[in-house]
């Protein structure tokens, strides 16, 4: 029911990416079977790194941080777009609308925030290797873990807030979730603030991490550049490289989204860079960052492996 001669309205309807029925069912399939990989990638790693001992250090701390946000960012949209398609579904009530806002906003900003910690880590364990473990200490590592998500939370506290003071001309949403812009859209109430806020604390949670980033691998890559051996050069530049691919894909469509004129967004582009950043990401993080990794590798295996022996185990008759 459209509620165009209305202010207040009780639950939205969910547009989704398409209207066509097939179209609908890739959709469905596509988003599925990225979450189920995305998930599984994402437990695995951070099981593994449980699990092993030896990979007990920063690096592995915050790669487990970054697993864990991946999961919860990717929950906020997905299950909801896969029960509403097989329930045949669209609609989402305020207040749930509201809660898959805030959650998105909050894992959205952390993620962004914890890739600029674990750029900074990476920095001094190539650049400042004598003095890495002395700076790294527990505690630091604990406060560049709590500081991104009691900072995200804090920006998706402002816009939450700001949001439930809106009234709305429509509750038929454009997208496949409760998308912050495309709700500001909808209203019918003065949303300057709220558009201006979108720009300022979107810039802390994504810019500034973004530059802190490229800053941190500009050193990095000279480092890099300095190595005698040659193979030693490319193996270090390919996973440098691909870390710096995926950063650019989740920033670069996520700043294509937010920080673009208002005049050039269409709806279908925006939705399609929102599956980038929302599915496509969290489910190369655990390629391009673990399966690269011949220590993790390891964990992994033992962990399958120990695993695989306690299941013969128990199917052993006693």
């Amino acid at each position: 029911m459209d509620m165009d001669n209305q202010t207040q309205v009780s639950e939205f309807i969910l547009l989704g990416l398409s209207e066509q029925p097939l179209q609908r069912q890739m959709f469905f399939t596509l988003s599925f079977s990225l979450y189920l990989i995305g998930c599984m990638g994402n437990l695995l790693t951070i099981l593994a790194i449980v699990s092993d001992p030896h990979l007990h250090s920063p690096m592995y701390f915050f790669l487990s941080n970054l697993s864990l946000l991946d999961i919860c960012f990717t929950s906020t949209t997905i299950p909801k777009v896969l029960v509403n398609h097989l329930c045949g579904l669209s609609t989402i009530s305020f207040s749930a609308c509201l809660a898959q806002m805030y959650f998105f906003v909050a894992f959205g900003a952390a993620d962004s925030f914890l890739l600029s910690a674990m750029a900074y880590d990476r920095y001094l364990a190539i650049c400042c290797p004598l003095h890495y473990m002395t700076i790294m200490s527990i505690l630091r590592c604990a406060l560049l873990v709590v500081i991104p998500w009691i900072s995200a939370n804090l920006i998706s506290m402002v816009h939450t807030i700001l949001m439930t003071r809106l009234s709305f001309c429509s509750n038929r949403i454009p997208h496949f979730f409760c998308d912050i812009n495309a709700l500001i859209n909808l209203s019918c109430s003065d949303t300057q603030v709220n558009k201006i806020l979108v720009l300022v604390l979107g810039g802390s949670g994504v810019l500034i991490p973004f530059v802190c980033i490229m800053a941190s691998y500009t050193p990095i890559a000279v480092a890099v550049w300095k190595v005698p051996s040659a193979r030693g050069r490319w193996k270090a530049f390919s996973t440098c490289g691909s870390h710096l691919c995926v950063v650019s894909l989740f920033y670069g469509t996520i700043i294509g989204v937010y920080f673009n004129p208002v005049s050039t967004h269409t709806t279908q582009r925006d939705m399609a860079a929102t599956v980038m950043y929302t599915m496509v990401t969290s489910v190369l993080n655990p390629f391009i960052y673990s399966l690269r990794n011949q220590d993790l590798k390891g964990a992994l295996r033992k962990l399958i492996k120990n695993h695989h022996f306690a299941s013969t185990c128990d199917s052993l008759p006693i």
